[in-house]
Parts: structure tokens; C-alpha cells; sequence
């Protein structure tokens, strides 16, 4: 009995636009992650149908890109293209994307809670851009973990790796994250 496409993996509905290059496919697979993306969208632009247009537009260049790359990890590629299309657009309109310092002292982190949102921000940020230091087997193990909430078996299965393999991308992972933010924070970087 054929399987009907919300049971298909995402590596299963590009393993089947790419035999059969029906861009019926991709459109399933990138339905599924619309609202993340007009999440990112939203979390940049502030501004409803900027990123509405935003995600339209990270759709496309996702659809270009698929035609050169082999993608391994949807979410997480698709996440980057749309986190990267968002900061271009800032850039463009000419708004400031510069990086807040970490060391701002506390009382006037209390006395300012724009301020705050902004430092909060900036940290995930630097958590984003660390994540793309980390070799691949790390950085998707992280991400599977920490922020997908799967388990060590659930990673396994997913990636492939063995259950150690998982736990040691884990925690070279996780030991890797904070020397490269402890650099950044030192202004070593």
C-alpha cells in the first residue's frame, strides 16, 4: 500500500523530486516549514508582510539551490537561508545589524528592557553563528538535541550514527559551542 506524502521523511520527498523532478515534491516538503520561516522572518524583519514576502522569497532561492546541492538536513539549511536572506534585506534597506556587546552591565540590562530583547537576541545570534563553526556530525547533533528535543536513540536513527557516535558529537559539540562563543566573548574573534 503506497504511503501517502505526510508519512514521507523529508529525505524521502527529495529522493523522490529528484527521480522524478516534479516540483509537486519540494512543495510538500517546504510547506512543512512554513511557519518556522515566517518565525525567522518575523524575529529580523518585524514586519508581517516583509516576511511573508521574505519566506516566498527564501522558497525560491531554496528551490535554485536544490538543483546544486545535495541537502542533508532540510530544517536547519532551510533555517540558515532564510536567517541569511533576512539580515541581506536589513542590510540593503540599510538598517544596522551590528552586534551588541555581551559585557553590558547588569543594572542597565534591568533599567531597559528594549535593551535586553536586543542583548537576548544578540546572544541567539552568536549561538547561530557558533553552530556553523562546529564540523557537520557535530552541529547537526547539537541541533537534533538541544534544540529539536530528540533523543540520543531518536539522533541515531536519524543521522545514522551509532548511539556513541551521537553522544560523543554531543558533547564535543557542546565543549566546542563554548570555547568558540568564550573567543568571541574575549574579543578574540
Amino acid at each position: 500500500m503506497p504511503r501517502t506524502h505526510e508519512h514521507l521523511t523529508d529525505a524521502e520527498l527529495l529522493d523522490e523530486y529528484r527521480r522524478t523532478k516534479d516540483t509537486r515534491w519540494l512543495g510538500i516538503m517546504l510547506e512543512r516549514y512554513t511557519l518556522l520561516l515566517f518565525g525567522v522572518c518575523m524575529k529580523y524583519l518585524k514586519d508581517e508582510e516583509d516576511a511573508k514576502d521574505a519566506v516566498q522569497q527564501v522558497f525560491l532561492k531554496a528551490l535554485a539551490e536544490l538543483e546544486k546541492y545535495r541537502v542533508e538536513y532540510v530544517k536547519s539549511w532551510l533555517y540558515t537561508i532564510a536567517r541569511n536572506h533576512c539580515l541581506m534585506q536589513l542590510r540593503a534597506k540599510g538598517k544596522p545589524t551590528v552586534e551588541i556587546s555581551d559585557r553590558i552591565p547588569l543594572p542597565i540590562q534591568e533599567e531597559d528592557p528594549l535593551l535586553l530583547q536586543r542583548i537576548r537576541e544578540n546572544r541567539f545570534d552568536s549561538m547561530e553563528e557558533a553552530l556553523t563553526q562546529l564540523s557537520d556530525e557535530q552541529r547537526v547533533c547539537v541541533v537534533m538535541f538541544y534544540l529539536e528535543k530528540s533523543s540520543y536513540q531518536q539522533v541515531s536513527e536519524r543521522t545514522g550514527f551509532s548511539f556513541n557516535e551521537v553522544k560523543s558529537h554531543i558533547q564535543n559539540g557542546k565543549r566546542n559551542l563554548k570555547i568558540i562563543l568564550q573567543k568571541k566573548l574575549d574579543g578574540h574573534e
